[in-house]
């Protein structure tokens, strides 16, 4: 597993999104044979907590995250599965459950 594309994952989304919570998930391991993985293009988990998502719809709250991550979606993601939480949301669901 490649680390860079993870530690450029966290990278992007902490400067553009100021998280209070973060956690960057490779799982391109789970996906071999895919398309993607054919290309070389990673399959990845994020869960995210940031006031940026207090107020806003999920699809709002992905367009911000793949913003963020610019045309690094196109060259080295595949698949991006997105949590996405404001933090009084995070507050709610407790520790577990994100």
């Amino acid at each position: 597993m490649d680390d860079t594309r993870r530690q450029t994952i966290e990278e992007l989304l902490l400067n553009a999104l100021a998280p209070a919570e973060l956690l960057v998930k490779d799982q391109s391991h789970l996906h071999q044979g895919h398309e993607g993985a054919k290309e070389g293009k990673g399959h990845f988990e994020v869960t995210i907590v940031s006031d940026r998502f207090s107020g806003l719809g999920r699809i709002a709250r992905h367009r911000l995250v793949y913003d963020a991550l610019g045309t690094f979606m196109e060259s080295d993601i595949h698949a991006l599965r997105i949590n996405a939480f404001s933090p009084a949301e995070r507050q709610e669901f407790g520790p577990t459950d994100l």
